[in-house]
């Protein structure tokens, strides 16, 4: 059995963890900007080349950059998986710099998911042998993967597991269920009209969103843990004229994919209410639930290996926002997502990350990796 690398291993490279979580997290990468993204993947590589030994290969799929370390010459077993892009727009370390300060360390991206980023290259790098693994890095997951979602599944498809380095939820707890999530717009085309003259010969897009509001939010099942959100609504052109067009955002949640299934069938059969008013539904579902049946063998094993550690016992929750690892969960391939850094406040002004649980959460991935590298079997239990 490989010798499992304690936490103390990795408090002594804990300046080394920082340093590279500070080159990964200075360096500014909002998803939207491809010239950023490929300069984050730059400083992703450099750190990574010089903590493992090996360059990646850089993936550059509709300008987006992604990158890949297959350890070894053998056939990959374990996928480990990230992504180096961010909520946060250009010039944010400016108003959010880079700080560390009584066992906090923050800055934009920090805790999603830069430090989980530098958690697996140190992970993987203290392996006496990581061949059979493979570290996946995209740049595209906060806007939905568009480019790398192929790329994941084709990764995730026949392996022991999937390790998801997002961040972690409350208090550390792995993720060990995400629901799927669908993206929806649904369009109106009305008739516009003279809103004092003749309103009656219009045909009013506000009214039938309105209508269809209505109809949409009464697909949610919330017993089944089901939610059906509108968000961003427009409609019209001027305060006196009838709206000819219209449109308004949907968000989807759900726990399994017969719910996924059965919310898209009911929009695609939405009809008019008003007479003469047309509706065009654009998106689709865009990642399938990640169950707890493709975590459960997982934890397991994570919980015994922390406890071997010295840890305190791991806790599992099911979260509503989607990763990657639903990608790696629809495919077939166990996964258990929530990896990363301890800490909060993801998208938000206070995300942080807990300096003190980096080295725990490095010797965690690092005995996962090793303990399915050394069985190269995989888990019992239920594949989802």
């Amino acid at each position: 059995m490989t010798p499992v690398q304690t936490p103390g291993r990795f408090e002594a490279l804990l300046p080394a963890l920082l340093a590279d979580v500070e080159a990964l997290v200075t360096c500014e990468s909002p998803s939207s900007d491809l010239a950023a993204v490929a300069a984050s993947a730059d400083v992703v590589a450099r750190v990574g080349t010089r903590r493992l030994g090996a360059a990646p290969e850089r993936i550059v799929l509709d300008g987006r950059t992604h990158l890949r370390w297959r350890l070894g010459d053998g056939p990959s077993r374990v996928l480990l998986l990230g992504h180096h892009d961010t909520v946060w727009p250009l010039g944010s370390l400016h108003t959010r710099p880079f700080a560390v300060r009584d066992g906090v360390l923050r800055g934009p991206g920090c805790f999603d998911m830069k430090a989980g980023v530098v958690l697996a290259v140190h992970a993987l790098a203290a392996l006496p042998d990581p061949s059979g693994a493979t570290l996946l890095i995209t740049g595209d997951e906060e806007i939905g993967s568009p480019s790398s979602r192929e790329l994941i599944e084709s990764e995730a498809a026949g392996r022991v597991a999937a390790l998801v380095l997002e961040a972690s939820a409350g208090g550390g707890a792995l993720k060990t269920e995400r629901k799927g999530v669908s993206h929806y717009r649904l369009r109106v085309t009305g008739r516009a009209a003279h809103a004092g003259l003749e309103p009656e010969r219009g045909v009013n897009s506000t009214v039938e969103l309105a209508r269809q509001v209505l109809a949409v939010t009464a697909l949610a099942d919330p017993e089944r843990g089901t939610t059906v959100t509108p968000t961003v609504m427009s409609a019209g052109t001027t305060t006196n004229t009838v709206p000819a067009t219209g449109e308004f955002a949907l968000d989807v949640r759900v726990r399994d994919a017969a719910e996924q299934h059965r919310v898209d069938a009911a929009l695609r059969a939405l009809s008019p209410v008003l007479e003469g008013a047309r509706l065009e539904l654009l998106g689709a579902p865009n990642r399938p639930p990640l169950p707890a049946s493709a975590s459960a063998a997982l934890f397991a094993r994570a919980a015994a290996l922390a406890d071997r550690l010295g840890l305190p016992p791991l806790t599992g929750v099911a979260v509503g926002g989607g990763s990657d690892g639903n990608f790696t969960a629809g495919v077939g391939t166990p996964t258990l997502d929530g990896l990363g850094a301890v800490g909060g406040g993801a998208h938000a002004d206070d995300e942080h990350v807990l300096v003190a649980e980096l080295p725990r959460r490095a010797a965690l991935v690092a005995a996962l990796v090793a303990d399915l590298l050394d069985t190269s079997a995989a888990p019992t239990g239920e594949r989802g």
